[in-house]
């Protein structure tokens, strides 16, 4: 319930904004990033670390309600400032939904715009901070950065919009079996994300000339397309995760197969000692274990889960997950702890307890074991 009240009052006071200063609880002071950042809507910084609008952070505020609703059954947080958050957070799809120009031609500026002092493409935007253009209506939002809290190429950023499809569904589904609940409201959900799924696979599909037709990594409406994915989470690999659709799906399988391929995915990274899909925000030697641990959670192929299984253990000898591993040497890596990874580790683990138990419990011990070698 504090989790979600926080989040409840960073989303109304900066809905675009991605990294917060301690809430006034702790006592923590305030700190400041020093990047030279040029935002509109302006933030108060004793409030706010950074504001990288990231479509995600939405989605992500959205999954924790959605989560603790689904394994606590409580609907406490239905607060008046939850709706107050509920319906900014729909005031930031709308307006995200629009394109870079009037059905006259003119340009419109975005409502929001970033802009950093720096020598590195993936930390700021392009036209004053607005993006590369973007037609509209597509029924998809803008997201002017990753998860990787990297400036997207080309706005609509698929993977988050499937994301925030999923999550206003379940919000829908989640105030339909609530008393007294508005419909309005949940109309509004519904359209909203009925709209996201068909823009979706209207204008994020591609029939590709090796792979077949496939999900792109980001699309800007006009035809116009990426291919790629990265390690950071929601990614395209994560669909099946996230609930967007089913593993099996022909087009989720074409996508999965190209971006596990050093042919499909320019960020497949493979060297001597490991491999894994990484992202421009490390650079090209380094995989992320993260990436493979979603491999595992989205096959039935066990030698694909005991390889990679292998990989993650050989990557991690200090017994944690890394952010990311040079595919040459699992020696040099950055952030020795990185808590994301190894959340991600543990919900690995309880899904193959669930699906694949063989594969984690020799008969009678109860032991870990990964590849052949065991624990």
């Amino acid at each position: 319930m504090g989790a979600i009240n926080t989040q409840a009052e960073y989303v109304i006071t900066s809905p675009y904004c991605n990294a917060f200063q301690p809430p006034p609880p702790s006592k923590l002071l305030p700190s400041q990033n020093g990047q030279g950042d040029t935002v509109h809507p302006a933030y108060e910084p004793s409030f706010v670390f950074e504001c990288k609008y990231e479509l995600d952070s939405l989605a992500a505020f959205l999954s924790l309600i959605n989560q603790f609703y689904n394994n606590s059954g409580s609907t406490e947080f239905l607060t008046k400032r939850w709706s107050l958050a509920l319906e900014t957070i729909l005031a930031v799809l709308d307006e995200q939904s629009f394109g870079t120009f009037t059905p006259d031609g003119t340009f419109r500026k975005n409502e929001y715009t970033f802009q950093r002092e720096t020598n590195t493409g993936t930390e700021t935007l392009s036209l004053s901070g607005t993006g590369n253009p973007l037609a509209s209506g597509t029924g998809l939002i803008r997201s002017a950065f990753r998860p990787s809290d990297d400036a997207t190429i080309l706005g609509f950023f698929i993977p988050a919009n499937a994301m925030i499809c999923v999550e206003l569904s379940r919000t829908a589904d989640m105030l339909s079996a609530t008393k007294g609940a508005n419909k309005e409201i949940i109309a509004r959900l519904r359209r909203k994300a009925a709209a996201i799924k068909a823009g979706i696979y209207e204008y994020g599909v591609f029939e590709h000339n090796r792979w077949g037709k496939v999900f792109a990594y980001e699309v800007d409406g006009y035809g116009s397309s990426i291919f790629m994915d990265d390690a950071n989470l929601p990614s395209l690999l994560s669909l099946p995760l996230m609930g967007f659709l089913d593993v099996s799906d022909t087009i989720y399988q074409n996508t999965r197969r190209m971006i596990l391929s050093k042919d499909g995915n320019p960020y497949y990274l493979a060297g001597r000692a490991f491999h894994g899909i990484g992202g421009p925000h490390i650079g090209p030697q380094h995989a992320w274990p993260m990436s493979l641990l979603v491999a595992v959670m989205t096959t039935d192929d066990v030698e694909e889960i005991r390889e990679n299984l292998a990989l993650v253990k050989k990557a991690s000898q200090l017994g944690l997950m890394h952010e990311s591993v040079n595919v040459n040497s699992v020696r040099e890596y950055t952030r020795s702890w990185f808590a994301w990874a190894n959340s991600v580790f543990a919900q690995t683990m309880l899904d193959l307890a669930a699906r694949k138990p063989e594969l984690l419990f020799r008969e009678g011990v109860g032991a870990y074991r990964v590849g052949d070698g065991g624990a």
